[in-house]
């Protein structure tokens, strides 16, 4: 493996369906327009409640690509 210089971005995507639905929506987008996303870590989650129950989920990424 070689020597890699890394940047990292934060992002929130978010997912009425999970949070795990969240992380994919938001690492589908930025792949449009970064090259190279190697990794991520989840910052924060956080919901909406309506009625009682979950309604949406919002999930803060910190994400690293490599530079070229």
């Amino acid at each position: 493996m070689s020597d890699h210089t890394y940047k990292s971005i934060e992002l929130t995507g978010s997912s009425s369906v999970s949070s795990d639905d969240a992380v994919r929506n938001a690492l589908a987008k930025a792949h449009e327009t970064i090259r190279n996303i190697h990794w991520f870590s989840v910052i924060e989650t956080r919901g909406n409640v309506a009625s009682g129950k979950v309604s949406h989920w919002q999930v803060t990424l910190k994400v690293g690509f490599t530079l070229e």
